[in-house]
């Protein structure tokens, strides 16, 4: 029979903690990063804004407020693009972190089990060759599963990741085209 040290089983929920510690402080960076770029995209619009205002309300006829207005359309589409980046990266970059963890957490974890798997292989009385077999085809099974779901994990990032620039792109250029039609007008 088994016994699980105090001292064990004290480390372990240690380094449970630790763990969690440091995931919750990886997630409250990604939002206090995400937090300053929306304040400072705010400061920045408003200051804007009011620049917008004032130069279109300076024009002497509707003609030329409404060229200010597609003076204004490009830069302000090229900053919602930049902006839409900025959130993708902290979200991502945030994303990558809290995945580096989580694996380096997983594989700790799987070392621990497959420790107690073979110390259990070995000490097991006679006759429970098939009850040990189960356990580490239990085992080996999590292990493929954990790996198939990182894999299509990793995927589904590369393709969102894809599909973001792409979408940017198309929209960057949208935006140029419109711009430019505005300024011909």
């Amino acid at each position: 029979m088994f016994a699980f040290p105090s001292d064990q089983f004290a480390e372990a929920q240690k380094a449970h903690f630790a763990n969690l510690f440091a995931l919750t402080n990886t997630a409250f960076d990604g939002f206090q990063k995400l937090a300053e770029l929306n304040l400072q995209a705010a400061k920045s619009s408003l200051a804007e804004s009011q620049g917008n205002i004032e130069a279109a309300l300076s024009g002497g006829d509707l003609k030329d407020v409404f060229n200010a207005q597609g003076r204004f359309a490009q830069p302000a589409a090229d900053k919602a693009l930049a902006y839409a980046r900025h959130v993708y990266e902290i979200a991502s970059g945030t994303q990558a972190e809290l995945a580096k963890a989580v694996e380096a957490q997983y594989e700790q974890h799987n070392r621990s089990v497959q420790t107690f798997v073979d110390t259990f292989v070995k000490n097991a009385p006679a006759g429970s060759e098939a009850l040990t077999a189960l356990l580490q085809q239990t085992v080996a099974a999590a292990n493929n599963t954990y790996e198939s779901v990182q894999k299509a994990t990793k995927q589904a990032a590369e393709t969102v990741k894809s599909n973001f620039e792409a979408s940017t792109a198309v929209a960057s250029g949208a935006a140029q085209q419109a711009s430019r039609r505005t300024a011909k007008q």
